[in-house]
C-alpha cells in the first residue's frame, strides 16, 4: 500500500507516537493524534457533512486542531500513461467535499504516483505541501514494488 509510507512520514513530522522504524513495516491505525492533541491524522476515514457526499473518504486527513485546517491526501498508483488523467479525476473527485468543508476548514492537497514511479510534474508542488520527508525515490520504489506484488498474485 503505497499510501502506508507517507501517513507513517506525516505521523513521524508530526510527533505521533510510532512502533515501526520503517515506513515500509507501518501499518495506519485508523486515527492517530501527536501528543499534546494538536495533530489529528485520519487513516481512510468517511468525513461528516451537513449534506450527502459520496467521495467523503480520502486515504488520509491531517486536522490540525489548533489551526482549524484540514489536508485530504488520496493517493493513486495508476498506469504510467494516465497520471495526468487520475490527477485531474482525484481533484475533480473530492471537489464537492472540499467545496461542503471548506467552511469549518482550510483545505489542500493530494498525490498521485504512476504504477511504475511515473509523477506528474504537479508531484514536487503537492508533496511538498505535505509535512514530512517525503522523498520521492522512496514513493516510487514503494509503487514499484506495490506493482510487482500485485502481478506476482495474479501470475501465481
Amino acid at each position: 500500500m503505497i499510501e502506508c509510507v507517507p501517513n507513517y512520514n506525516i505521523c513521524k513530522e508530526t510527533g505521533v507516537q510510532l512502533d515501526k522504524k520503517h515506513g515500509y513495516e507501518y501499518v495506519p491505525k485508523s486515527v492517530e493524534t501527536n501528543q499534546g492533541g494538536k495533530v489529528t491524522i485520519l487513516w481512510n476515514q468517511q468525513l461528516q457533512t451537513d449534506r450527502t457526499i459520496p467521495n467523503n473518504k480520502p486515504n488520509i486527513i491531517i486536522r490540525y486542531n489548533e489551526k482549524g485546517t484540514c489536508m485530504l491526501i488520496d493517493v493513486a498508483n495508476s498506469g504510467d500513461r494516465n497520471v495526468i488523467k487520475k490527477e485531474a479525476e482525484k481533484i475533480l473527485k473530492y471537489n464537492d467535499l472540499t467545496i461542503e468543508i471548506q467552511s469549518m476548514r482550510k483545505v489542500k492537497t493530494r498525490v498521485i504516483i504512476g504504477a511504475t514511479g511515473t509523477i506528474s510534474k504537479s508531484f514536487r508542488k503537492y508533496i511538498s505541501n505535505i509535512p514530512g520527508n517525503h522523498e520521492v525515490k522512496e514513493l516510487q520504489k514503494t509503487a514499484i514494488l506495490g506493482t510487482a506484488h500485485t502481478i506476482l498474485k495474479v501470475l501465481t
